[in-house]
């Protein structure tokens, strides 16, 4: 009986992978890139490697939606836009105070009883003939929209007088209303009270009166 001597191990040599047209067409489709590693012949598998493929973030657990940001700068814009014009209209507010500021105390009673009169007042009133509008110059008024009424009684007696004037925007629509007056005018004497506007330079408004009441 013969002893035979052992079998001497094969050296392990890579086999390397057969790549056909298919299978390039499914990696590029699956993104994943697979490498063959070298085994030996004594029935060893092959061991695979590949790179993990991104994934996407679990946006279960954020909170709300995230503004683009195209609505965070209109966002920001409209913002802007509106303290802009808050500071425009305080601006105006204020000058047309320090105006009035210059003005009497006898015609600022008259224009606030004015207002009271023309609450009874039927239609435009009885004096629109005895009354018109002149304009200001801004540079003469801190900036500010300033109107003179025009007044001059045309009767025969003493007589006082209330006016309102509206001004409106570009649309025509009224946005704000004054109300002066002039108090015991003789006949064929004149009174010129100024109508102070207190919005902003922009848009410009135009002026009208409205009515005017002589009692």
């Amino acid at each position: 009986m013969s002893v035979g001597l052992p079998r001497r191990k094969r050296p392990a040599r890579c086999r390397s992978a057969t790549v056909t047209l298919a299978g390039l067409v499914a990696a590029a489709a699956m993104g994943t890139a697979s490498l063959v590693s070298c085994g030996t012949d004594g029935g060893g598998s092959n061991n695979a490697s590949s790179s993990p493929a991104p994934t996407a973030p679990d946006t279960a657990s954020f909170s709300g939606t995230p503004p683009s940001a195209l609505s965070s700068l209109g966002a920001s814009v409209k913002e802007s836009a509106r303290a802009a014009a808050s500071a425009a209209a305080s601006s105006a507010s204020a000058a047309a105070s320090a105006f009035e500021a210059s003005v009497s105390a006898d015609v600022a009673r008259a224009n606030a009883a004015a207002e009271k009169r023309l609450k009874n007042a039927k239609g435009q009133g009885n004096a629109m003939s005895d009354v018109s509008l002149t304009g200001k110059p801004r540079s003469e008024t801190g900036g500010v929209l300033a109107l003179v009424v025009n007044i001059t009684n045309s009767t025969d007696k003493t007589a006082s007088y209330a006016v309102q004037v509206d001004f409106r925007d570009p649309d025509g629509k009224v946005v704000e209303t004054r109300f002066v007056g002039a108090e015991k005018l003789k006949p064929g004497e004149k009174a010129q009270p100024l109508a102070i506007s207190r919005k902003p330079p922009e848009p410009r408004l135009t002026a009208e009166i409205a009515r005017a009441q002589r009692y």
